[in-house]
């Protein structure tokens, strides 16, 4: 509950064992006392009290019944949500310690990614240029990364849904950006914790305005797998490649959004989304989001995405070898990779999972959230990039979709700790808030997957990109 802004809770009643009853016994509380502080004409602070609880039995009318106590105060307004904010909880040590323990592992990956593959891929450059000045032409005994430089630029698998997916993780990873960077900078416009919904209204208002991004990023994908915009009229369904991006994210929201409504009106709780507030999201979507995605997509098309790869594909993709190592089998590359990206954000998730599902819990450390965000962004990419240059060098060229993969795999981590969550950090119980707990956390991890998934992907090109520029072909 709010009044004037300001969050109040209180039990509304429990089940409570009576030695001499079989089964507990419903309790009520019927009565509330509210005591306001003000200074001036404005609210200060709020608090509510309950009274003693009231047996409940079925079919029994109810009367509740409050009173007021007013009092005043001389603490400015300005400060009156510091009573609110638990500076214990959220600068404690320990996040401190996370936040520094994470930045120190972001600089020793990077340095170590640096390292060894400038190295290696420095020996794996000098390897090959000796083999083409010692070797008679016919009698190369190649083998690695380079064996591939026909096949690592063909299109994956899906193409139609890889690029949505690479569309829609680029859209969500600015909108992350975005959302994060407006809620640090809250000193300079006010803080969103202090105006009730605001962080919904910038994330509806941000998402609908980098729908451009999302057009833009998987059209461009799209296109540079093509030679001309006439052959990929042609031969292309980048017109259904454009709908699946619109449609592929906001179609999952609508989905589990649906099914907890439909939940929500069976049990008749207050959380029933109302028609007015489906049709805004929907006129938002049709007259806004809609548009701006088209317009991305095509300039995407036409203006993004040429095909500059480095090397020329061949006409029949090379057949994959019969051995591969251990480390660069899909089984072990996917949940490795994601695992360092995790170790580095599970001590912020524990935060931002107790204040979103807590009711007295308030988030406002954003610049530890920003900082954490571009860790996390940063060690997707070391990893990732690590982990295709061990499938590459065991010549694997479809490295696309694994690659993709192996940087959601955060994702599932994340929902796994969010389980762990449920049930040991959560007194939750009863169809409905297991429904809408793991709703809202199987949206928050599919969106999860696919930006990390983009943005390791985005790493992984570059990578190959930059090696396969350097190398003579034949």
């Amino acid at each position: 509950m709010y009044l004037d802004d300001l969050p109040i809770w209180s039990m509304v009643g429990n089940m409570t064992a009576m030695p001499q009853r079989s089964k507990p016994v419903a309790m009520l509380y019927t009565h509330r006392v509210f005591d306001i502080a003000y200074n001036g004409n404005r609210v200060y602070q709020v608090s509510v009290a309950s009274g003693k609880p009231v047996e409940v039995k079925e079919g029994d009318a109810v009367t509740f019944t409050y009173s007021v106590n007013w009092h005043e105060t001389d603490k400015p307004f300005e400060q009156r949500w510091d009573e609110y904010l638990d500076n214990a909880f959220f600068e404690h040590q320990i996040h401190w310690f996370s936040i520094f323990n994470s930045f120190m592992m972001v600089i020793f990956l990077c340095g170590l990614v640096f390292l060894i593959l400038i190295r290696t891929v420095r020996n794996d450059f000098a390897k090959y240029a000796r083999e083409e000045e010692e070797a008679e032409p016919g009698l190369g005994d190649e083998s690695g990364w380079k064996q591939l430089h026909g096949d690592v630029f063909r299109e994956p698998p899906h193409l139609m849904l890889f690029s949505a997916l690479y569309g829609t993780g680029w859209q969500l990873a600015v909108l992350a950006f975005g959302v994060i960077l407006y809620a640090a900078l809250g000193r300079f416009h006010g803080e969103v914790y202090e105006e009730r919904g605001e962080v919904t209204q910038s994330v509806l208002s941000i998402y609908s305005l980098t729908s451009v991004v999302a057009g833009y990023a998987s059209g461009s994908y799209y296109r540079q797998y093509f030679n001309t915009p006439r052959r990929e009229m042609q031969d292309s369904k980048w017109q259904q490649t454009m709908l699946f991006t619109i449609l592929l994210f906001p179609g999952v929201i609508v989905g589990v959004v649906s099914f907890l409504n439909i939940i929500a009106m069976s049990y008749s709780t207050s959380n029933v989304l109302s028609f007015t507030v489906v049709a805004n999201l929907f006129l938002i979507w049709i007259f806004i989001s809609f548009p701006l995605a088209v317009i991305g997509t095509l300039f995407g098309r036409h203006w993004g995405g040429k095909n500059t790869f480095p090397c020329r594909v061949n006409t029949y993709p090379r057949d994959l070898p019969e051995a591969t190592p251990w480390y660069a089998k899909w089984y072990f590359v996917i949940p490795a990779t994601g695992l360092l990206p995790f170790g580095s954000i599970f001590i912020e998730m524990y935060f931002i999972f107790t204040s979103f599902w807590n009711y007295n819990k308030f988030y406002y450390v954003y610049g530890f959230m920003l900082l954490v965000y571009l860790i996390l962004m940063v060690v997707t990419i070391c990893t990732t990039v690590v982990a295709v240059y061990f499938v590459l060098n065991a010549e694997n060229h479809k490295w696309q979709w694994l690659s993709f993969n192996a940087a959601g795999s955060t994702a599932v981590y994340v929902f796994a700790y969010a389980v762990y969550y449920f049930y040991f950090k959560t007194s939750m119980k009863g169809f409905l808030q297991v429904a809408f707990y793991f709703g809202y956390m199987s949206v928050f991890c599919i969106g999860l997957y696919i930006l990390c998934g983009t943005v390791g992907v985005a790493g992984s090109m570059a990578f190959v990109r930059t090696i396969y520029m350097n190398i003579k072909v034949d």
